[in-house]
């Protein structure tokens, strides 16, 4: 089939306008964070955590009859959390309509390279930041910053241009196969930054640490409470693991009817099984109650670590039956 040229720049462009979508979402997202008050119910852990006690609230003053109060202003951080999460949203519609417009302009299923695999990745992941954080937006930088990283990488070092994909991809498992592995990957992405923060929340947690100065210090007191993003890591990863298993599967009833052989121990596969072990060790170790803190989190970032290695170290290095890359 030939390639819609026009469709294909259109494409390019929404992808470009979505990464600087991005880049100015994060800025807002940013001033949020650092102008944000830390949460009372945050500080009331944190003490708790350190072996102190918290403060009582102070009283709240009367109301004087006939009297008519000035209207409490917004705090600067919510406004610049409302226009970081809109913008957020329109990047994400933009990375939309980049994927659908690389479709129509080849007429077959955008994932026929990292650089399209990529694309969905971030899509998911942004999706699914907006789902979970929807009570943490002041955390959504987190899941933007990560998604930018990708994103650049995909327009630079991962890009190929629109065209047909190898006769080995031609095929109706592409869309089943590669579409449930790259939402999963998205999914673990938020996971993963979720426990990387959790260990960095608790590393300045305890009582030995509860006076600690510094960047580093400040900037873990204003991340939520660890509970949250361990919750928030855990629950993510829920979702992530059946969805990734299944593609395994998937994948390997696609060998079978592509190479005659459901599982032939290919690297891709390989690291993918591997990832999936780690995967399901970490939700196996934070449901032992031993295993609940810092020792599940680190699993869970070996996990996430996997991932990015089967992305780009077996990808790009590698050569096997999965050396579909495309890149230019």
């Amino acid at each position: 089939m030939p390639i819609d040229d026009t469709l294909a720049q259109f494409s390019d462009w929404s992808f470009r306008s979505a990464f600087g979508v991005f880049v100015l979402a994060s800025v807002f997202l940013m001033a949020q964070f650092a102008t944000r008050t830390v949460a009372a119910d945050d500080r009331k852990r944190e003490l708790v955590a350190a072996g102190g006690t918290a403060r009582p609230a102070a009283p709240i003053a009367p109301t004087v009859p006939g009297r008519i109060e000035p209207t409490p202003s917004r705090p600067k951080s919510e406004k610049y959390g409302g226009m970081g999460h809109a913008l957020v949203v329109l990047g994400l519609i933009l990375t939309v309509a980049s994927i659908v417009l690389r479709g129509l302009a080849t007429d077959r299923f955008p994932l026929g390279n990292m650089y399209e695999f990529v694309t969905m990745a971030c899509a998911a992941a942004v999706v699914t930041g907006l789902i979970a954080l929807r009570g943490q937006r002041h955390t959504q930088v987190f899941v933007v910053v990560p998604v930018m990283i990708l994103m650049f990488l995909a327009a630079t070092v991962l890009y190929a241009d629109a065209a047909p994909v190898v006769p080995a991809l031609r095929s109706y498992w592409l869309p089943i196969h590669v579409t449930i592995v790259s939402v999963g990957s998205g999914i673990f992405l938020v996971a993963g930054v979720a426990s990387l923060l959790f260990l960095l929340k608790m590393r300045f947690t305890g009582t030995e640490s509860a006076g600690a100065t510094g960047a580093l210090a400040r900037f873990a007191r204003r991340l939520p409470a660890a509970q949250t993003l361990d919750r928030l890591a855990y629950k993510t990863t829920i979702i992530g693991f059946p969805l990734f298993g299944a593609g395994v599967i998937l994948g390997a009833i696609w060998a079978e009817a592509a190479w005659g052989r459901f599982w032939g121990w290919d690297p891709k596969e390989t690291v993918s099984f591997i990832a999936w072990v780690v995967y399901a060790a970490y939700l196996h170790a934070r449901a032992t109650s031993g295993w609940r803190n810092t020792r599940a989190a680190w699993i869970n970032v070996a996990g996430f670590v996997a991932m990015l290695f089967n992305l780009f170290i077996i990808n790009m290095v590698v050569s096997g039956l999965h050396s579909y890359a495309g890149l230019n």
